[in-house]
């Protein structure tokens, strides 16, 4: 119940009816301080008491309880309340503004509206570099906890892929196709997508944009769609802070890797394939049509809860920075003071790092790391973007490299990272010429420095989408 809607709906229909606290209070037998309270949204009443003050104003009881304010003064009245309330705004430490009903509407409409552009510009602020990296720290211990497995996820995408026609394999194009329009929507390729946009959906025509279809059914496309849907199907509701922002992001990719590789296939095939102790994520990845690594997350979600295995996992740059991880087997990721991993160097020493020195890039490469947390064996495999060279690794405790094919290679390094004498001081002989015989000038990340575009989305210029939408929608 919404105490401040309700208020101001026993207010509405007792001023309409031209009767006075003291005459509610006479009819239900209530003092007119305690209704006075109760208009005010700051007591919730008995329900016998509801039901006599709705009797004595000839209306229903779910007419009180309804959730829409019931006039516009109303609605600013309780927008003004809940604004005065807001922790920025306490941190003001401004008066409140009581919205009496002897406030000029003018007024509370010109207060509304400058408290609309200080929350405006709060959610602007916190969307930056920094805040950002905070929130996705949170996420990512949140999700550690939960063994990186959503259940609820899981079930809802095996349910749409197993009702929109999948039965084995490869998710086809068609069939996601097939699970856009049982919600009502149709899957249309464009060449002229905003530049701030993965994919656009038109709510009110039910219609879903892509980038144009280069590969027809490839995984990228596939994933992107199901992205989309996935905002539909989870119910998500325009976030409110950068926090809420990056929970949906993870739903959506988590959703649309439930459809890719549905867990009872994908479990199945994984337990096979760890009984005859030759799992392999370059098999899981071909298995089932998508990229290295989306298996290689993939196997993340489901290796603890149904194999069995604690398991890492790392996206790292050519340049050794960190871009992506995961753990719940105990190996120490870098991290900066906030507990951020996000661009921090690996150890030149982990696989992730020197796959990158080897010819064959074409299947996977195995190494044993021992660490200050004990011995890790990994799988990495290397790819290449036009932002340069990556690695995609996974990893597991010596104990569980039984289950892996791979387990049989001699390669094996040592490294003592934190400790910086490991592989981040350079050798003394070369600091001891170079140190002041040398000025490099840094390569600029500029996304270092820049706060996200503000509008209704974080990074999404609102101009540009809805001049889209209006190009493309259909005429009548």
């Amino acid at each position: 119940m919404d105490l401040m809607t309700l208020g101001r709906r026993v207010r509405h229909f007792r001023t309409a009816r031209g009767l006075t606290l003291d005459d509610l209070s006479a009819a239900t037998g209530t003092a007119p301080s305690q209704l006075s309270l109760i208009e005010n949204g700051k007591r919730e009443p008995r329900i016998s008491l509801l039901g006599a003050i709705a009797t004595a104003l000839d209306v229903a009881v779910n007419d009180l309880l309804s959730e829409e304010p019931p006039s516009r003064r109303a609605a600013l009245e309780i927008e003004l309340d809940r604004a005065q309330r807001s922790a920025h705004f306490t941190k003001l430490g401004l008066p409140q503004v009581k919205a009496s009903q002897k406030l000029p509407q003018p007024v509370l409409e010109n207060l509304v509206g400058l408290h609309r552009e200080l929350a405006r510009r709060a959610r602007e602020a916190i969307a930056t570099p920094e805040e950002a990296r905070r929130a996705n720290t949170q996420l990512r211990l949140a999700m550690q906890a939960r063994n990186n497995y959503l259940p609820e996820i899981e079930a809802l995408g095996e349910e749409m892929a197993r009702k929109a026609g999948y039965t084995v394999g490869a998710l086809t194009h068609h069939t996601v196709a097939r699970m856009a329009e049982q919600l009502g929507f149709t899957l249309l390729h464009v060449d002229d997508l905003p530049h701030s946009t993965r994919t656009v959906t038109d709510l009110a025509h039910g219609r879903i944009y892509l980038p144009p279809a280069s590969i027809p059914g490839g995984h990228g496309l596939r994933s992107l769609a199901l992205q989309a849907i996935g905002h539909r199907v989870l119910e998500h509701t325009r976030p409110t802070s950068y926090a809420d922002f990056l929970r949906q992001r993870l739903e959506i990719n988590y959703f649309a890797a439930a459809c890719l590789i549905p867990r009872s296939a994908a479990v199945g095939w994984l337990e096979a394939r760890k009984k005859e102790k030759d799992l392999a994520v370059e098999d899981f990845r071909d298995a089932f049509g998508v990229t290295h690594e989306a298996a290689a997350q993939r196997f993340t979600n489901l290796a603890t809860e149904h194999l069995g295995i604690r398991v890492h996992f790392m996206r790292v740059g050519d340049d050794g920075a960190l871009y992506r991880g995961y753990e719940n087997d105990g190996l120490t990721f870098p991290a900066d003071i906030t507990g951020a991993i996000e661009g921090q160097s690996v150890c030149r020493r982990w696989a992730a790092r020197t796959a990158f020195l080897r010819r064959d890039r074409a299947t996977e490469f195995y190494q044993y790391t021992d660490n200050p947390a004990g011995t890790y064996w990994c799988s990495t495999q290397t790819g290449t973007t036009a932002s340069g060279d990556f690695s995609i690794s996974v990893g597991v405790p010596f104990a569980d490299v039984k289950w892996f094919r791979g387990r049989e290679t001699d390669r094996r390094l040592t490294s003592t990272c934190p400790d910086e004498a490991c592989c981040h001081r350079p050798p003394s002989t070369l600091a001891e010429r170079w140190v002041g015989a040398s000025w490099p000038s840094a390569l600029m990340h500029q996304h270092v420095l820049s706060a996200l575009p503000a509008g209704r989305f974080p990074g999404v210029d609102d101009t540009e989408v809805y001049e889209f939408l209006e190009k493309h929608a259909p005429r009548a």
